[in-house]
């Protein structure tokens, strides 16, 4: 069934993927952008292209009237920049302000969406070492931390309209030409890979296509609400995810990039990087969610087939 949805943050990695799925299966996309011009030369076939300024409610609320879904994945970019207290002071902002006006925006119209669908992320665990850790588990005491579960937090506040809402608690995102592996694949061209840190913190990923079948499911099942963890349910350490990258590309894997050495490149973000979650996607096992890449190797394999990591 054709459906009439909202999306923010449509020109990011996983953005364009998921309109892209969304446009396929028919549905009817309207684009809150920043820059409408560059948003419709990037991603094709949405409806609408709308130039969003989330601190403006009244420029685009009126778009979300009538609208079955609000999925909502702006957010100035983790890893981005060296954390400084300006960038840390973007990072909460572009999520906590977004979301509480998108929220603002909701109540203040008449005909309002089904569900609400945001972005969060495992971060909000903090750094937790071998505990496992289920949506039930707490949240860390870190920066990140707190942003996700300001994050999560200030999404709720839309089930008090009876609008069903999904956190999704994203994981690593292997994604072959972006994001977290595409960064770690310079080093072992250069045969210099390793893990980073110790390597025997818990490095909870999850395969791009699997996270984009997420989204689409948190929006189709009705039964899915709350915050949900989006990872595969095989974690492995950092030191066996190098191990298993480095076979697959014939380089060294051994090569550790110490603590010190992140801290100079992120600052503060360095411990985020290797902070241990040893994160179980409980809620969505339980629910019947298949992955269709739940191990760690034949997710590389898949990603970094034969010439696609020359």
């Amino acid at each position: 069934m054709k459906k009439r949805i909202i999306i923010t943050g449509a020109t990011g990695s996983i953005g364009k993927k998921l309109c892209n799925e969304l446009i396929k299966n028919g549905n009817d996309i309207t684009v809150f952008t920043r820059n409408p011009i560059k948003a419709k030369s990037a991603l094709k076939g949405a409806s609408e292209y709308i130039y969003w300024n989330y601190e403006n409610i009244d420029e685009w609320k009126s778009y979300i009237n009538e609208s079955y879904a609000v999925i909502h994945l702006a957010g100035s970019s983790i890893a981005g920049k060296r954390w400084n207290a300006n960038y840390k002071k973007l990072i909460y902002e572009s999520r906590i302000i977004s979301t509480r006006n998108l929220v603002n925006a909701i109540e203040e119209i008449n005909h309002k969406p089904t569900v609400f669908i945001s972005s969060s992320a495992v971060g909000y665990y903090g750094n937790a070492g071998n505990e496992k850790l289920t949506e039930n588990s707490k949240n860390g005491n870190d920066f990140l931390s707190k942003v996700c579960n300001d994050w999560e937090l200030e999404a709720a506040k839309v089930e008090k309209f009876n609008i069903r809402r999904v956190s999704i608690r994203t994981g690593i995102v292997l994604d072959k030409g972006s994001g977290a592996l595409k960064k770690m694949l310079l080093p072992y061209k250069l045969f210099l890979g390793g893990p980073l840190g110790t390597g025997k913190q818990w490095f909870p990923w999850i395969h791009i296509d699997d996270l984009i079948n997420i989204y689409l499911y948190a929006l189709n099942n009705s039964s899915i609400d709350g915050a949900i963890n989006a990872s595969s349910p095989n974690p492995v350490t950092m030191k066996d995810f190098s191990k298993r990258l480095g076979k697959i590309l014939h380089r060294p894997y051994f090569f550790n990039v110490p603590l010190l050495v992140l801290k100079i490149a992120f600052g503060e973000a360095a411990e985020s990087i290797v902070a241990s979650q040893r994160v179980f996607p409980e809620k969505l096992l339980i629910s019947g969610f298949k992955f269709k890449f739940d191990m760690i190797e034949e997710s590389l394999k898949d990603l970094l087939k034969s010439g696609d990591t020359n």
